[in-house]
């Protein structure tokens, strides 16, 4: 993807692969890279890009914003989103034109200044507000906390395309093709999955709202700023923002352990057991220790059922499930239903930190919640066995 792709009339993605970034936000794997995703809308009497790329990919960005141009300047900068990897040229893009015209919202201003110091040939924009690039009428709407409060998207009645922002993004660098139909969904939809549990879950009362407001637009494509673009049947991307921020789980279950010498593990595979009893198919079984905290945060927000058990450590959770449990409560999940248990040598505490847990997320708890002492007999396996029953039973 060396040169500009034609997208739509006179809209061109302009945006970068990069394969080489290990951890988005130093935080989250990208074992299939990710993509920046940039926009320029050449109208008759105007042109315009929708946010740049991270720093480090000017040469890229350049050449394609460049060569999509055709010899005509860019008179505006559409600023969506204040966030590194969205606006990491801005300061570059500035020194190029001298006249370039910034269009952001109230909230931007002062981030523009203090990433860029650009403080001057900024167009404040705010809800409805519109402009004309000839051919081409964008209109903006303010998405605040979705997921920083300066967040926009940007929508060209002309042709439809909504600039989505971080709405509807994904990790995954583009593999050939660019669209959602040079794809197999399966391929693009738990990357999707993955960056809305990770970065944008927490706000998931804010996608709902954000969806109501742009429900009366005529969405014809939706180029969000991360991963896939959507343009043959967008209503299937937005069907599944809906189902994931109103948290409509599938029928299944996460069960997740944190162990040391492996006694906990038994108790996890024995609560897996339980939810096979109860017909349930769809489980995922996972190590906290040895699978990212993305992939599980992912799959909790796709299964209605979740179970955590823990050994003791140092008096209390094990380190990686004490991380997940912190998460959780960042993003505070609904309609699960939980299992917890604990376990312990010299000094208990796991369950009680998962029993003061469950009383913070405010999920329907199952019985039994079980205690192992050291390691498990037949009859702790038993209880476990049982909740896994009973998690089933409650799916």
């Amino acid at each position: 993807m060396h040169n500009p792709i034609q997208v739509n009339n006179d809209t061109w993605w302009i945006g970068v692969n990069d394969f080489e970034t290990d951890l988005f936000e130093s935080l989250w794997p990208l074992p299939q890279g990710v993509a920046y995703n940039s926009y320029l809308i050449t109208g008759t009497s105007a042109t315009a890009a929708i946010d740049t790329v991270k720093g480090p990919y000017f040469d890229e960005y350049f050449r394609k914003l460049t060569q999509a141009l055709n010899g005509r300047d860019l008179n505006y900068l559409v600023v969506n989103h204040m966030e590194p990897d969205h606006a990491g040229l801005i300061a570059q893009l500035k020194n190029l034109w001298p006249n370039l015209k910034f269009i952001a919202n109230q909230k931007t201003i002062p981030l523009l200044k203090g990433y860029h110091g650009v403080t001057e040939n900024i167009l404040t924009v705010k809800d409805g507000d519109a402009l004309d690039l000839g051919g081409h009428v964008l209109k903006f709407a303010t998405v605040p906390m979705l997921h920083w409060p300066e967040s926009m998207v940007t929508f060209d009645e002309t042709t439809g395309v909504l600039f989505s922002n971080d709405s509807f993004g994904g990790f995954g660098a583009h593999e050939g093709g660019i669209f959602d139909d040079e794809k197999n969904q399966s391929r693009w939809e738990d990357e999707m999955l993955r960056y809305y549990a990770a970065i944008v879950a927490k706000y998931s009362n804010v996608v709902q709202a954000a969806l109501k407001k742009l429900s009366g637009l005529k969405i014809k494509n939706i180029f969000p700023s991360h991963g896939t673009l959507f343009r043959k049947d967008v209503s299937t991307v937005i069907n599944l923002y809906d189902k994931w921020s109103k948290q409509e789980g599938e029928k299944g279950a996460v069960v997740v352990y944190g162990t040391m010498y492996g006694n906990t593990r038994m108790m996890a595979e024995a609560v897996c057991s339980g939810l096979a009893k109860a017909k349930i198919k769809d489980v995922r079984l996972y190590d906290a220790s040895r699978v990212d905290m993305s992939i599980i945060l992912r799959d909790i927000w796709k299964f209605k059922g979740l179970a955590i058990l823990s050994c003791t450590y140092n008096t209390l959770l094990f380190p990686q499930i004490e991380s997940l449990c912190s998460k959780l409560l960042n993003r505070m999940p609904k309609n699960k239903i939980l299992g917890i248990a604990g376990s312990y040598s010299w000094s208990k505490g796991a369950l009680t930190a998962l029993q003061d847990f469950a009383t913070k997320i405010k999920l329907q708890k199952v019985e039994p919640e079980v205690e192992v002492y050291t390691t498990p007999t037949a009859e702790d396996l038993s209880k476990c066995v049982e909740m896994g029953v009973n998690i089933g039973e409650a799916l």
